[in-house]
């Protein structure tokens, strides 16, 4: 991971502003080196190189190419736990840098995801990461690394400024919009679309957002190329995580999912260990997969 050209160029402004609209934009920080890293691995990924013992995983056929190898699957839940090169961009500087002013100097991320959608591939409703994600003192946030350039036109992220400041998580329902794939979608908050923006970034790009956003997406209505983006989530590590926890005994008060990374500072709960609890597994194609794939060991949440 060729990191040695980052320079921090966060201001008190950019927290501010952060806090404010509950996003942020760090525009082109990783270099085409780093770009061309994660795509190559996500090829890999799809095509089996880090083995096929993976929930969903089928082999493509001897003579696929590479379009052929990445449209069979929407997303890759976990993909740090089946590649160090995904692993590594977890405490990437850029990252490291503003998720330590935003939310914290102590940080912990908890989940991994690897977003491929080809052209004709369906979006994600309007949802809050907090709803998949429970955290205790709302510092969730994601961190959505743009592997190509994000357009409107192949479905770009969509957020609505400021909507994190209700603190409220709304009601989810299930919607059959063909523009999205299956996950169910916020609704009875107090915006239109006509509210939001469309996120359209470069390749090399990073979207912070608070776990409290209103954020969707579209389609890919290209004919042909991607939208791909690694999404990893994170968190204060001074608060507990209670997502799952494999004994039902514990109550939600004290339960601490520990299948974490600390990605800076010092982890309070280190005299807890961690556990192995989540699992990589492949989001099949078709309208998000949802109707094959199944949660594996933890929940999901879709960007």
């Amino acid at each position: 991971m060729g990191t040695a050209t980052y320079q921090s160029t966060i201001t008190q402004t950019d927290v501010d502003s952060y806090h404010e609209n509950g996003f942020l934009v760090l525009n082109e920080v990783l270099t085409p080196d780093e770009i061309n890293e994660l795509r190559t691995d996500a090829t890999n990924i799809c095509r089996g190189d880090y083995g096929i013992d993976i929930r969903n995983y089928s082999p493509p056929p001897p003579d696929a190419n590479e379009a052929e190898i990445l449209s069979r699957y929407l997303c890759i839940h976990f993909p740090h736990k089946l590649s160090q090169t995904m692993h590594s961009y977890l405490d990437h500087p850029a990252i490291v840098d503003v998720l330590t002013k935003v939310i914290g100097p102590d940080v912990k991320c908890m989940q991994s995801m690897l977003f491929i959608k080809s052209s004709g591939k369906p979006g994600q409703a309007w949802h809050q990461d907090e709803d998949f994600i429970p955290t205790r003192d709302r510092t969730l946030t994601g961190a959505w690394i743009a592997m190509d350039d994000a357009t409107i036109d192949n479905g770009c992220l969509w957020i609505i400024p400021g909507s994190h400041k209700h603190g409220v998580l709304w009601p989810q329902q299930i919607q059959d919009d063909p523009r999205f794939d299956c996950a169910s979608e916020s609704w009875g908050f107090p915006y239109s679309d006509e509210d939001a923006i469309p996120v359209e970034v470069k390749a090399g790009s990073i979207v912070f957002f608070n776990g409290y956003t209103l954020h969707r997406s579209l389609p890919n209505n290209r004919t042909s190329g991607y939208r791909r983006t690694l999404v990893n989530h994170y968190m204060s590590a001074q608060s507990l995580l209670p997502w799952r926890h494999p004994d039902k005994s514990v109550g939600m008060g004290i339960a601490d999912f520990r299948d974490i990374v600390m990605v800076a500072g010092n982890d309070p709960y280190a005299y807890k260990g961690t556990e192995d609890l989540s699992e990589a597994s492949l989001r099949p194609d078709g309208r998000g997969g949802c109707e094959t794939w199944t949660t594996a060991k933890t929940d999901k949440t879709d960007s």
